[in-house]
């Protein structure tokens, strides 16, 4: 039978084909569907319709169509990549890791110069914290395209990362001239300088006030307008624009709290000292030092410090053992923790677990004898961490409650740490994540090292010879020299760790005292200690 289409039905499914992209493209998400459903009536195998299908349920929302029309694509054509990309970064995103893997080797197979798909392929990277390979990949997008706004972000972000702020700087300040509303991006200039006057100050007021119905560009002006705010001491003009930008990232995000309490609840459950004791041995890798606790506790200066070693290398804020821990425990949940997480991985096999690790960390290990892995929430993986390598190294941040609580409240996340855009939400967390770090040390006495934000900077040499000696490490007088580092830093706290340690963030929720009342209130009830530090 001939499946070849007549020269009257090659005409047709052009001119619907041209009709549906061009629908896509006005974002006629309706007729762009419609001439789909209308191209596979006459040619079912039609790739350009699948892939288009695709497209617009990204954009609607629907990714089950999506995943079914890129999957239908590479099954009609292997080699395509761009259906390949996009299946690689929606695996990623449902946290089917496994498949997001298997897809970005196809991509790396049938290789591309669309800067489309490198942009796809960057952002992917990302995700799993590999940013040096997200770095390239954005790098080639913006270098064939130049003039491309989405290329310039990506690439300017990633550079801020790496701390190249001069050239990432440079880059906002060229999309802002070329889109002056742009919201996220008047954020990233805000976060990669010390604001000295009011000049962008202003300049966003007034674009936030045109964002009104647009809750996520309200979320971004107002926090950058409140970081300006504070870099010059305007605090409570500052706390106003970041209760406002609060409001506005939390009335767009699906925080599930009963879903965290479960979690919380079940490691407490399930991950006691007899669970590790009849665990098995993991492998005697002794190279991994993790460094975690709460976002925005100082886990990143201590990494530098550490990292300013000549035996440690930086390997940054790494999602490969929760990602581990997702691929071998087979969870497609798009969770980033749930009981079924921690239930798939309960009764793995230590060694395993460890050996997968250690392979997928390779690329951003480096050469050195140790490498830290500065993922603040693997204290939520902490046992596990014990099981499978037990000769790791864990360094865990403590810092004042309020201070830890009203930094994580003034700061714009990405897609995580979805509790910290309401008081007491924040509270409520600070208070679980306290309880278990508690139990963690009743149940494994001596299996990580404590240290104090507060005391590292208020005395920085002590410190950091203590923990450099509980590294089992030489001393280096470069440690005291953290901020010449050069590495990248995927974390909130890029430009600060880039300058020498300071006191100026001790005791800072002071300065906002009477604001943040409802947060204080549940610290105080359940115990935990919120005096100045100086007191």
């Amino acid at each position: 039978m001939n499946n070849t289409p007549s020269a009257e039905n090659r005409k047709q499914l052009q001119e619907l084909l041209k009709k549906g992209s061009t629908a896509y493209s006005q974002r006629n998400f309706n007729v762009a569907g419609q001439c789909c459903q209308e191209l596979l009536q006459l040619q079912p195998d039609l790739v350009p319709a699948h892939f288009l299908v695709g497209l617009v349920g990204l954009e609607t929302k629907n990714n089950n169509i999506a995943f079914s029309a890129f999957q239908s694509v590479v099954k009609l054509d292997n080699d395509h990549v761009a259906a390949w990309a996009q299946l690689a970064y929606l695996y990623m995103k449902n946290g089917k890791v496994n498949l997001s893997d298997h897809a970005l080797q196809e991509v790396r197979r049938i290789r591309t110069d669309d800067p489309t798909v490198l942009t796809l392929i960057g952002t992917t990277f990302s995700m799993m914290g590999e940013h040096s390979l997200a770095k390239s990949a954005f790098g080639r997008a913006y270098t064939i395209d130049p003039e491309n706004i989405e290329y310039m972000s990506n690439l300017a972000n990633n550079l801020v990362n790496h701390g190249d702020t001069e050239t990432s700087e440079a880059l906002f300040k060229n999309i802002i001239k070329k889109r002056p509303d742009s919201p996220q991006i008047h954020w990233s200039l805000s976060q990669s300088i010390r604001a000295k006057d009011n000049k962008h100050l202003e300049k966003m007021k007034k674009l936030c006030k045109k964002n009104q119905n647009n809750q996520k560009g309200q979320a971004f002006y107002y926090y950058a307008i409140g970081k300006e705010y504070e870099d010059q001491q305007r605090w409570s003009e500052a706390f106003d624009a970041f209760s406002k930008g609060a409001r506005a990232a939390r009335s767009s995000n699906n925080y599930d709290e009963v879903n965290e309490i479960k979690t919380f609840e079940y490691l407490t459950e399930h991950f006691t000292e007899q669970w590790l004791a009849n665990s098995g041995p993991g492998i005697a890798e002794a190279s991994p030092i993790f460094v975690l606790g709460q976002p925005r506790s100082g886990t990143t200066l201590i990494e530098r410090i550490i990292t300013s070693h000549s035996d440690v290398h930086s390997a940054g804020e790494l999602q490969q053992f929760p990602l581990t821990m997702r691929r071998l425990g087979n969870v497609g949940t798009d969770q980033r923790f749930s009981p079924e997480i921690y239930a798939s991985v309960k009764d793995l096999d230590g060694r395993l677990l460890a050996t997968k690790y250690i392979q997928t960390t390779g690329r951003m290990r480096g050469s050195a004898e140790k490498f830290v892995d500065k993922l603040p929430t693997n204290y939520l993986n902490l046992p596990i961490i014990l099981k499978a390598l037990p000769n790791a190294k864990i360094v865990h941040l403590v810092r004042n409650p309020m201070d830890s609580c009203f930094s994580s409240y003034k700061q714009l996340f990405a897609d995580a740490y979805l509790h910290s855009y309401d008081q007491q939400e924040m509270a409520r967390h600070h208070v679980r994540y306290r309880n278990l770090m508690q139990i963690w040390r009743e149940r494994f006495p001596g299996r990580f090292f404590d240290i104090s934000y507060e005391e590292t900077v208020s005395d920085i040499e002590t410190n950091a010879r203590a923990l450099i000696d509980y590294l089992e490490l030489p001393w280096q007088d470069e440690c005291l020299n953290f901020h010449k580092q050069k590495t990248a830093v995927a974390t909130a706290s890029t430009v600060q760790v880039r300058e020498p340690a300071h006191t100026r963030s001790i005791d800072r929720w002071l300065k906002y005292e009477k604001q943040l009342q409802p947060m204080l209130e549940i610290l105080k009830k359940h115990d935990l200690e919120v005096e100045k530090y100086s007191d």
